[in-house]
């Protein structure tokens, strides 16, 4: 009802001020002063209005602490990810991730040719044990997994999985990086945001303080610490390291079409400038002589009686 009568004030102040500018120029000069505060009126009525329709909230703690600008390298035109570090964020993911955090839509095969071997990844996928039938006889089997078959999730179902999180649900981090406001940025940040709460702010027991997350409070404990794992590659596993190394992985998992899609740009790219120019030299060619052509009219000669 605020809105309603807001917007009908607005609109009989805007028509009386219409009415008004038609008058005539002498009685202008004496209603200055009224005009000036109906415009008054209006601006007042409709800062209300606008108020009433938009919620500000200036607590930062709600949304979480905007989270800052790092320089990813695979965020370049023209660059491509990092797949010795989509091979480490893998490792951090399978010893430390995966024991909470699905990833539903990558299967073996997407690593082949990105981080790994074909042979490593069928070896990988034989350490998991999958459902498949039926068989001759109708029943169910188990059987080791081939690089056509998608990441096992930790748990069954939705309630299994709170159930051993105190209520919290781990979700899929299959497209996480766009599932969030700053993608790889947020994710970063968070995994290195850990810290005591400030004074003055309480958290529950079983939550987590960490700013980056909207509200503060997360399930989810820290889980990088230096030295956690040890690197195929020597590496040093310091928590930056592995932060950064497990986001450029979930940021490959979001995309895992993005260096063919680069390389493809720049293909057409290519292609197209090269089209141009000869669309320009074709058209100068051809059109050369009739735009430098000079058209000359010779009136014909009167005869003479």
């Amino acid at each position: 009802m605020f809105r309603l009568s807001a917007r009908k004030a607005v609109q009989q102040l805007g028509a009386q001020i219409r009415h008004q500018s038609t008058s005539s120029a002498s009685a202008a000069t004496s209603m200055n002063a009224k005009t000036m505060s109906m415009a008054a009126g209006v601006a007042t009525v409709g800062a209300a209005a606008y108020f009433s329709m938009e919620s500000a909230d200036a607590n930062m703690a709600a949304d979480g602490l905007h989270a800052p600008v790092y320089p990813w390298d695979h965020k370049k035109n023209l660059a491509t990810f990092d797949h010795a570090a989509i091979r480490r964020g893998y490792q951090v993911y399978k010893e430390v991730c995966a024991a909470c955090h699905s990833l539903d839509r990558i299967a073996w095969r997407n690593l082949i040719g990105v981080s790994h071997t074909e042979a490593e990844v069928k070896a990988m996928a034989e350490e998991h044990e999958y459902t498949d039938g039926p068989n001759d006889v109708g029943d169910m089997f188990e059987r080791p997994g081939k690089p056509s078959d998608y990441m096992p999730r930790p748990y069954a179902n939705e309630e299994q999985a709170r159930a051993g999180n105190m209520g919290a649900y781990p979700p899929d981090l299959s497209l996480m990086i766009k599932a969030r406001h700053g993608g790889a940025d947020y994710v970063f940040s968070l995994l290195t945001g850990y810290q005591d709460p400030p004074a003055g702010v309480e958290i529950r027991e079983g939550l987590n303080f960490n700013p980056y997350f909207p509200g503060g409070a997360i399930g989810m404990a820290r889980v990088l610490y230096d030295g956690l794992l040890e690197y195929e590659d020597g590496t040093p596993a310091t928590t930056s390291q592995m932060a950064k190394d497990v986001t450029i992985f979930l940021s490959w998992a979001a995309e895992p079409e993005m260096d063919e899609r680069k390389k493809m740009g720049m293909k057409a790219l290519t292609m197209l400038a090269v089209l141009t120019g000869l669309s320009v030299y074709l058209k100068r060619h051809k059109w050369a002589g009739i735009k430098t052509r000079k058209i000359l009219y010779n009136p014909p000669t009167p005869k003479k009686h």
